[in-house]
């Protein structure tokens, strides 16, 4: 019943389309390409992953997607331009627009599950909890979630920033670095959180319950200026929603073994943890509002007062509403 509804949503959404389909045509038949999109993805391609699983891929415009260790090296792609629409936390855009005129916006928020966010160490640590981080080498993803949630917990725990020998590293190379021994702790997300585990790593802090759990589409000017562009990034997100959508419907299980096998871990685990995250906060787009925007710059008045960012940053210089028109009408 489900999938006869989002054939008929996806037709809806053709026929949303229709105007820069033709726009499309038109190119194609003076020479022109198509409409494309570059798409990032962190860890590993989810979001592409999900709409074939679906059959939402059939896109009327080319997705091409990009794999990123982080949503902050997403947002350093946009500011090269080698990016059209980045998804990230909420840290990652604050620390793009604070190192310059950025040329992009927050068009849209993902609301997500923020499990497998954690600060974790190896197998054998005395560590047993944040606490017990005071003087430690403690490995961070720097400007992602992970550095902000560490950050909370310290706060939490009685400790400052200045408490721990704090160490910047990349997921896969904190991985490295804890397995090595070179660092007490590690902060970090996703795939990097799940390989630690299997590898005997301990939760000794979870920033579950410190994450708003929203996850931003940020989108380059360019593609905000061309209404064929706005509506092919519109559909997309809107096609991730009802791609989960169709995987809460019953069908769970398929789409966690393809989890398992791209994330190399057993079955079991990797069902568990869909099945978790989508009971905590299903996955699901939403127009931008006012409460998004509060919500980051709670996050960015944190990294002022860590001393990260060097002076107030007012986030909604860099958000728009400019896609909630197309949104709207594509969910």
């Amino acid at each position: 019943m489900l999938f006869r509804r989002t054939l008929r949503t996806s037709a809806a959404a053709l026929v949303l389309l229709l105007p820069f389909a033709a726009a499309c045509g038109n190119e194609a038949q003076a020479g022109s390409s198509p409409v494309t999109l570059r798409v990032g993805a962190t860890g590993w391609k989810a979001e592409e992953a999900v709409l074939k699983y679906a059959h939402l891929d059939d896109t009327p415009y080319e997705v091409e997607w990009s794999q990123f260790q982080g949503g902050d090296q997403q947002l350093q792609a946009i500011r090269a331009g080698a990016l059209d629409l980045a998804s990230s936390s909420e840290i990652p855009p604050v620390f793009a627009a604070a190192d310059g005129e950025p040329n992009f916006k927050v068009a849209a928020v993902q609301r997500g599950a923020t499990l497998n966010q954690e600060v974790v160490v190896p197998k054998g640590s005395k560590v047993n909890d944040i606490a017990g981080l005071k003087g430690k080498k403690v490995g961070y993803v720097q400007n992602t979630t992970a550095h902000y949630f560490l950050y909370e917990l310290l706060r939490q725990a009685g400790l400052k920033w200045s408490d721990i020998d704090a160490k910047p590293l990349l997921p896969n190379d904190g991985l490295a670095a804890l397995n090595g021994g070179s660092i007490d702790a590690f902060a970090s997300y996703g795939t990097s959180i799940i390989t630690a585990h299997q590898q005997g790593a301990r939760t000794v802090g979870s920033g579950k319950d410190i994450l708003s759990g929203n996850f931003l589409w940020s989108a380059r000017d360019s593609v905000l200026e061309s209404p064929e562009q706005k509506a092919a990034a519109a559909d997309l997100i809107a096609r991730i929603t009802k791609a989960y959508a169709y995987v809460r419907d019953g069908h769970e299980e398929g789409f966690a073994r393809i989890t398992a096998d791209a994330t190399h871990q057993p079955f079991a685990q990797a069902s568990k943890d869909l099945v978790d995250a989508q009971a905590q906060r299903p996955t699901q787009a939403r127009p931008v509002g006012d409460d998004a925007v509060v919500s980051q710059q709670k996050v960015a008045d944190a990294f002022t007062e860590l001393g990260a960012l060097k002076e107030h940053l007012d986030v909604k210089s860099f958000w728009t509403t400019e896609l909630n028109a197309d949104l709207k009408k594509a969910l």
